[in-house]
């Protein structure tokens, strides 16, 4: 049990002490509490390995399949099992390298299983790629008799020729069965009704055009649907956004609303379960908290389980919670507020010369908002992350955890002496920096597009002074220390 968890605990028992209260009601003894923002052990005690990956119930038992990668490349599709949503049974290997020879090298990511009644078999579907490098953009089917046997490999395509790459499934109360993936280089959104075995696809039927969306997950509350996605910023973290209809998938739907921070709590949608019971039914947001993010591999990740809550039938909010207390038999997700504030990450880069920090002046989320140094501390506005080009690269873009925005040489300037700032990510080159190893010690952060170094502005001491691009000399106001987590 984590100090955290403990702490809950003799919090509880001396509350109940106190009021002269006796035994908890069975419904609240049900409770077992859920540690937020970390990784998890299974039954066994090992690593749980299920991130990009999806929720179905059979029974009162949920199973939860997800990636397990061989340091970024495909290793096995693994599925667990548990009947309370926090205590997790390893159940098998559903999909590994070795069940095809298309499958190694590869990239397996975002695995969802759904059943179909009428064939009465379990089908998996996935994004696939060649294991080196991201131009496939196929999607991957994969079949098996029982939920967690060993599923038989049927092969990849582009669905209708679109590329294909983050995606989910959902079936409808009629069961009806759709794909959801990010098409035209994640530029779109595309929905398409699948055949009636699940092992194909049909029709396209809606696009989601120029949105720049991914990592989509759909569920159904009331006559409501809700889909919920992220930004485009490869492991970084961003702003999550949602859109409504009543007429899945055709619309019409309603425009993009936030929901969470700016970065959702450092996290990457992947599934929304519905966990119904005796006393109601709760909606539990899934997400990744992308381990490269730090520095790490994929399978360092950790998992953001949030309560959503929904202040009308057309909106959702998500709220950080430390703890949650989860009663699947019951159907209820509460949180238990802390002090844990949600920020995931304490990434800053150091200053050589002032031994002070780049921030960002007030935390502020705006656009253009040009970078500075200050006094190194543990807030969110010098806590940044990197997001490599390719996996192993040193050259990539850098954001803030609180506000999303990435590093940007404003204006896209060449000279020496433009201020760097933040500004939306968008994979620009004005973007694009790389960490070399400097001379002096620590690293030189350069430019991609104008080959120039990221420096304090006149080599100050000075809070507030300017982070600027200029010609590379190595000198100390150029070289910064990174330091992680």
């Amino acid at each position: 049990m984590s100090q955290r968890l403990a702490a809950l605990a003799a919090a509880t028992a001396l509350a109940t002490a106190a009021l002269g209260l006796g035994a908890p009601a069975p419904a609240e003894a049900a409770a077992v509490p859920f540690d937020n923002g970390q990784t998890i052990t299974d039954t066994s005690g090992n690593l749980m390995h299920a991130h990009g990956g999806g929720i179905l119930k059979e029974g009162n038992t949920y199973y939860l399949v997800g990636e397990q990668r061989n340091g970024y490349l495909f290793d096995q599709v693994s599925m667990y099992s548990s009947t309370d949503l926090v205590n997790w049974t390893f159940r098998n290997d559903i999909l590994s390298a070795e069940s095809d020879p298309e499958l190694s090298p590869a990239n397996i990511e975002r695995p969802k299983v759904i059943y179909n009644a009428a064939t009465d078999k379990y089908v998996l579907w996935a994004h696939k790629e060649n294991g080196v490098d991201y131009g496939d953009a196929e999607v991957a089917v994969a079949v098996s008799d029982t939920i967690d046997g060993d599923y038989d490999y049927q092969g990849s395509f582009r669905p209708l020729g679109y590329d294909s790459r983050d995606m989910t499934l959902f079936v409808d109360t009629d069961g009806e069965a759709y794909l959801i993936s990010a098409a035209d280089v994640n530029y779109d959104l595309n929905v398409y009704r699948l055949t009636d075995d699940y092992l194909g696809v049909e029709e396209l039927v809606h696009v989601f055009d120029g949105y720049h969306r991914e990592a989509p997950a759909v569920f159904k509350r009331g006559s409501v649907y809700f889909l919920v996605t992220s930004g485009a910023t490869g492991w970084n973290a961003n702003q999550t956004r949602y859109a409504t209809t009543a007429n899945f998938p055709e619309g019409a739907w309603s425009g993009w609303s936030n929901a969470g921070d700016a970065t959702t709590y450092g996290s990457q949608p992947t599934f929304v379960a519905t966990v119904s019971g005796t006393a109601g039914t709760s909606y539990l947001y899934m997400g990744d908290r992308w381990g490269p993010q730090w520095g790490g591999k994929p399978m360092d990740s950790e998992y953001v389980w949030l309560p959503i809550a929904f202040p009308s039938s057309t909106t959702m909010s998500l709220t950080w919670y430390p703890t949650l207390n989860i009663d699947a038999a019951a159907g209820t997700v509460q949180g238990v507020a802390g002090s844990d504030d949600g920020s995931p990450y304490s990434t800053k880069f150091v200053n050589a010369g002032s031994g002070k920090c780049i921030d960002v002046p007030s935390g502020s989320g705006a656009d253009g908002t040009a970078l500075i140094q200050y006094g190194c501390w543990n807030g969110a506005p010098q806590a940044f992350t990197f997001d490599p080009v390719y996996p192993g690269s040193k050259v990539g873009s850098i954001a803030n955890t609180a506000t999303g925005k990435c590093w940007d040489v404003l204006d896209q300037s060449t000279a020496s002496g433009a201020p760097v700032g933040q500004w939306g990510c968008w994979a620009g080159g004005n973007q694009r920096f790389s960490l070399r190893a400097a001379a002096g010690g620590g690293h030189l952060i350069v430019a991609q597009h104008s080959g120039l170094c990221v420096s304090v502005s006149g080599s100050s001491t000075a809070d507030g002074a300017a982070i600027v691009q200029s010609t590379c000399t190595g000198a100390a106001n150029q070289r910064w220390a990174v330091t992680v987590r």
